[in-house]
């Protein structure tokens, strides 16, 4: 026998199709944006050709083949830069939309506060979620045309299925910390200072162009990234030789336990943050 009320449950409709109307609205934006849907994908595709040619010769995966290529270990890197990317772009449209007065809107709406958050993020995870798919689609035609060393993505559907959704909670981890960034942020100047001092060396820090080393400053450093945990973890899903050359790899049940967990504490505080947090 069901105990929920009618009034309970029609407020739980109403407030998820507020949400997804919200993430609909982030949807639409983007894609009428063509200079945005080019550019977040040039900027990453540049990243991956360059330093994968560039550092191509020189790398050698500590304990694995000489055969791993820095294309192959790299990739999974620019993958994740680019659900970074996005996130940052999806989140400054909150400061726009306080800046165009769309945001006070909503907020004075008669919407609970958790749906304006689970809207936006939501809307920024999708598209992440996307663009990253987009070029992991195109980067064994790139390899394929000599741009940089051959690439290997030939994993069973069930494998890929798990990186989509490894994608999914990574994109809505990242989305969310933009968010918590963002929301008190007045500027867009300040955003992308926030972004060039903390979010892009979180990025450069999590083994995305180098292995973790196995001490040293650096390694406490990056073990004790979050972001280090999310990349294993895609790393691992889209690996298809030994596991040896992926070097040492936090285990699977670690990457999963950090990842979800902090991608949950943070969407809570976007929450408490938008209940509490006046906008002016």
């Amino acid at each position: 026998m069901s105990t929920a009320s009618p009034t309970s449950s029609r407020s739980a409709r109403t407030a998820l199709l507020a949400a997804g109307s919200l993430a609909w609205r982030e949807l639409r934006r983007f894609f009428r944006q063509r200079s945005r849907v080019i550019g977040a994908l040039v900027q990453p595709i540049l990243f991956w050709i360059l330093f994968g040619a560039g550092l191509g010769g020189s790398f050698r995966m500590p304990g694995g083949p000489a055969s791993a290529g820095y294309a192959n270990y790299f990739l999974p890197g620019v993958a994740v830069m680019i659900l970074l990317f996005t996130a940052i772009f999806s989140t400054i449209s909150i400061i726009e939309d306080r800046r165009e007065g769309f945001l006070q809107a909503v907020l004075v709406s008669p919407i609970p506060r958790f749906s304006l958050v689970l809207g936006k993020v939501l809307g920024g995870s999708i598209l992440a979620v996307i663009q990253a798919l987009v070029f992991v689609g195109i980067a064994p035609v790139l390899a394929s045309l000599g741009a940089v060393s051959p690439v290997s993505l030939d994993l069973p559907w069930m494998t890929w299925a798990a990186a989509v959704a490894w994608m999914a909670v990574l994109a809505f981890l990242l989305t969310s910390l933009g968010y918590l960034i963002a929301w008190p942020m007045e500027s867009t100047q300040g955003f992308h200072a926030v972004m060039s001092v903390f979010l892009m060396p979180m990025w450069l820090l999590s083994g995305a162009f180098f292995p973790v080393p196995e001490q040293g400053w650096l390694a406490w450093i990056m073990r004790a990234n979050p972001l280090t945990y999310g990349l294993a973890g895609l790393r691992r899903l889209m690996s298809t030789g030994d596991p040896v050359a992926l070097g040492p790899l936090p285990a699977w049940s670690t990457c999963v336990a950090v990842t979800v967990s902090i991608a949950a504490a943070i969407f809570l505080a976007d929450v408490v943050l938008t209940r509490h947090k006046h906008v002016a």
